[in-house]
């Protein structure tokens, strides 16, 4: 320990610090200096990290030049782009922060694009909605592309194409070792199994080539009902869904909306059952999809309308704006009644005010049940439901006692998970720590002896296998 924090030191001193600006594009940052606390922060602000140093890249060179210095000063190496999902704080390493690399080149005729290491979603549907295209992109546009895409990526177009990584033609990165090179189906295949689905453990991608789609307008939005309603509703989704085409993806919600300003006054305080979806067929068949709701019991909002797909992000409403937050999830067999009980009893209010902002369970199949198991290492392909929850956790106390409150209810709702989860909805230790359980066994050991062939030295300290 005394000898890594004697090499940390020393890789930050004055000569070594310009050394290593004198080598790249972007900015170099101490602890020293008054930009350091802005760029150490990830997007959730239960992360508490403090690099030796930061690299703020602005292109690929710049990402091999900082992870060469790296290995020449003996640091391990974190990298982060919007900081969304960090498996692993970045303590004591040189952080690569990549939310500069925003280049974003659409081909029409080929229908894809190539995506730079920072660029969010949001930027992408910017370019590609104008000439009729869509990303996979997850529920909300502020999420990075690359990492997002780099743990599966299950988003509102998924049921109809797959996951995220099932679109990927090639990725270029960086490995541990410093050397940059392009993994594709036909180039150094290997990797590229490993980097669709399973993480950023294996090389710091710098960008990539994704497939595109003919989507520019989708049915889509929410259905409230009173949360007395909740296990009707999840009840009757659970039967729903059973009849709903693959154009169709949706998900049904316990939401908690906190009293604050940031969440429109009539929703303040107060807790709702949701039926959300997006339907990427014509409209006139995602409306009538969702009429036996309304003529079952008219919902206290319906917001469902036909909308351009660049407007996806407001179905969930994701929040934008950093904040201190515990997530986690796991893969569903089914949702009986017992298991619908547990949901709701742990997912609303209770004696005090309920400890999650949201339950969520969302509706999976179609195409990603359909993809290769050999397309990539993503797992739990089989499973056709997936829980998430999420609740805010302004101190670090409020951080354990979540992860204590949602492991328990885990664990109530045991006979009805697979055991399986994804790697997308869980953070920290929790990701680590049950990084075999995102993948079958075989597909485990192939990454884990991945990491071995690309980063022998355990350097790269991001993903959940750092």
């Amino acid at each position: 320990m005394k000898n890594s924090l004697s090499r940390s030191l020393q890789a930050v001193s004055g000569g070594a610090r310009s050394q290593l600006q004198s080598r790249i594009q972007g900015a170099v940052i101490t602890p020293a200096d008054p930009e350091y606390n802005p760029a150490r922060q990830a997007w959730n602000l239960s992360v508490d990290q403090h690099p030796a140093l930061i690299v703020l890249a602005e292109e690929a060179g710049d990402v091999a030049a900082a992870v060469q210095y790296a290995v020449e000063n003996e640091l391990n190496i974190s990298v982060q782009a919007t900081g969304h999902g960090l498996a692993q704080p970045a303590e004591g390493t040189l952080l690569v922060v990549t939310s500069r690399m925003k280049s974003i080149r659409v081909d029409t005729a080929a229908r894809t694009a190539w995506i730079g290491a920072g660029a969010k979603w949001g930027e992408v549907l910017a370019q590609t909605q104008p000439v009729g295209l869509a990303p996979l992109l997850g529920s909300s546009p502020d999420v990075g592309v690359v990492g997002y895409t780099l743990g599966g990526g299950y988003g509102w177009l998924g049921r109809k194409f797959g996951l995220a990584a099932d679109s990927v033609r090639f990725f270029e990165l960086v490995t541990a070792d410093g050397h940059t090179l392009r993994a594709s189906a036909e180039e150094n295949s290997d990797l590229f199994w490993g980097l669709r689905g399973g993480g950023g453990s294996l090389g710091i991608v710098t960008g990539m080539v994704i497939d595109l789609y003919p989507i520019t307008t989708v049915y889509g939005g929410n259905l409230f009902y009173p949360i007395q309603a909740a296990r009707e509703v999840m009840a009757r989704y659970r039967e729903w869904i059973a009849t709903v085409p693959d154009e169709l993806t949706s998900s049904v919600v316990l939401m908690n909306f906190p009293p604050i300003p940031l969440v429109p006054e009539p929703l303040q305080g107060q807790s709702f059952v949701m039926v959300r979806g997006c339907h990427c067929g014509p409209s006139a068949e995602g409306q009538a999809l969702l009429q036996p709701w309304r003529d079952w019991r008219a919902p206290f909002i319906d917001d469902f309308k036909e909308m351009p797909f660049g407007e996806v992000g407001t179905i969930s409403n994701d929040p934008v704006d950093p904040l201190p937050v515990f997530s986690t999830g796991a893969w569903m067999k089914a949702l009986p009644d017992t298991a619908v009980d547990v949901l709701v009893r742990h997912g609303t209010a209770g004696d005090g005010p309920p400890p999650l902002l949201m339950t969520e369970v969302r509706h999976v199949g179609g195409a990603v049940a359909r993809g290769r198991s050999q397309a990539g290492a993503f797992g739990n392909r089989e499973a056709e439901l997936l829980l998430f929850m999420v609740g805010l956790t302004p101190t670090p106390d409020a951080y354990g006692a979540l992860a204590r409150y949602t492991q328990q209810v885990k664990e109530r709702l045991g006979p009805f998970l697979t055991g399986g989860v994804y790697m997308n909805f869980l953070e920290g230790q929790e990701a680590r720590l049950r990084a075999k359980d995102g993948f079958p066994p075989e597909n485990y050991a192939r990454l884990i002896q991945l990491k071995r062939d690309y980063d022998p030295h355990h350097r790269l300290r991001s993903g959940f296998l750092g």
